[in-house]
């Protein structure tokens, strides 16, 4: 009885601490560049902002490890090395989430990458009961069931982490192949952008600060020393005591270089809109400056309009004029925002009276010979029907199908060959 017992929570730990593995993993490298991103801002906290050249490899380190993992528990493949691999895994993250869980110098980790956000604190909690269930693994390894028989670990494994790797080089030179972002193909901006009427309201606190005999005291709004001159102000904070409703789109602006701001105008706009992102110009590749060039002729032709949104200064916008003959004008937005729209610099979004009909990376513009009739007579005007749903089947499909073809190999071939040995020993003890 105490055997079986110790046999469910091994399963029920590893299934659980699995999946964990395989779920972060995955939707960290289905977005790359937002894993990217989420390091350098974790570098950026902590004051390490030299050492950002490590993002790229630690991000791709960082998922393709995660997810061999998940695969390797959920499989039971090399038992003893996944387990101590997971716990040493955690053994890393919890002290670490403990620590930005107290500081919170960033508000999200980025452990789940943008499908699914959580606290700090949410992800110190969480990563409790799994370092536990980690170290329950540990110390009970010899008894996790393995669905394959020890000539296809190194198969398994193989297949594991190079289809996480070729998932996360894809999404990296193009575009991801999930998108769990606002600003997906489909959705409208304008909507994203509304508050509704019976939403939360932001809580704040603001303490005035006043001085007196060169001692300084905190005063409220009710209590502060009005109409005592011997009392001289000194400053004022403002602290968020509970965060109110915030909309999926709260920072998308588009700001002319006359100051101008066009955000309205665009987003109403019953005609199409191209939108050619790039959140620094100074890195931005100009491997396809004549596709640009070229769509925005097109764009002229069949009267859409055609703008390019960047953070970049007007020093580094006059460089990049000069050096790729653009004649499309400039706005500015924010950095961020820029990033969190298109993970590709530059990078290509068609808009339509607000809504996200299509949008490109850098290697996918689309070429010349399909822009030769208006958007509304081709496929390019139109949204891509479940973009998300689609590629998760596809993508579902190329992992699993090896695995079963090994596994039915494994289970009338390998699996024949051990019972027949097995056989023989026992009729030889016999």
């Amino acid at each position: 009885m105490k055997l079986r017992f110790k046999k469910s929570i091994v399963e029920i730990s590893r299934i659980v601490l699995g999946a964990v593995f395989v779920f972060s993993g995955f939707v960290k490298a289905v977005d790359p560049w937002g894993t990217i991103y989420k390091i350098e801002d974790h570098l950026e906290a902590f004051g390490l902002d030299l050492w950002s050249f490590i993002a790229l490899p630690f991000a791709f380190g960082l998922f393709v490890i995660e997810f061999g993992i998940g695969i390797c528990l959920l499989l039971g493949v090399y038992r003893k090395l996944n387990t101590i691999f997971a716990l040493l895994f955690l053994a890393v993250m919890t002290p670490l989430t403990l620590y930005l869980a107290i500081k919170n110098p960033i508000t999200d980790c980025g452990c789940f990458g943008d499908a699914l956000t959580l606290s700090n604190r949410q992800t110190f909690f969480k990563n409790l009961p799994l370092l536990l269930m980690a170290i329950y693994l540990f110390l009970h390894y010899k008894l996790i069931m393995s669905a394959f028989t020890k000539r296809c670990y190194s198969l398994i494994a193989f297949w594991a982490y190079a289809f996480i790797a070729g998932v996360a080089l894809y999404s990296f030179s193009c575009l991801p192949i999930l998108d769990f972002r606002p600003y997906k193909t489909g959705a409208n901006i304008p909507a994203l952008m509304e508050i509704p009427e019976d939403a939360e309201q932001p809580v704040f606190d603001t303490k005035l600060i006043y001085s007196k005999d060169g001692i300084q005291r905190e005063f409220t709004i009710a209590d502060y020393p009005k109409g005592d001159s011997s009392w001289v102000f000194v400053t004022s904070k403002t602290v968020t005591v509970k965060k109110g409703y915030e909309p999926p789109i709260h920072d998308f602006s588009i700001t002319t270089e006359e100051g101008d701001d066009i955000t309205g105008n665009v987003l109403s706009d019953p005609n199409y809109t191209f939108l050619l992102i790039a959140h620094k110009l100074g890195e931005a590749s100009d491997n396809n400056v004549y596709k640009i060039n070229n769509i925005y002729d097109y764009s002229q032709k069949f009267g859409y309009k055609f703008y390019a949104l960047t953070a970049s200064n007007p020093a580094e916008i006059r460089e990049w004029v000069k050096n790729t003959g653009a004649e499309y004008p400039f706005c500015t937005m924010d950095d961020i925002t820029l990033k969190t729209i298109v993970r590709s610099n530059p990078g290509l979004l068609l808009l339509k009276n607000g809504t996200i009909i299509n949008k490109w990376s850098n290697r996918t513009l689309p070429n010349l010979s399909k822009l030769n009739m208006p958007l509304d007579n081709g496929n390019i005007g139109k949204i891509p029907a479940k973009h998300n749903e689609r590629n998760m089947i596809i993508a579902t499909l190329i992992f699993i199908i090896p695995l079963s073809i090994l596994f039915l190999l494994d289970f009338f071939v390998y699996g024949k060959q051990q019972r027949e040995r097995g056989e023989k020993r026992l009729a030889q003890n016999k």
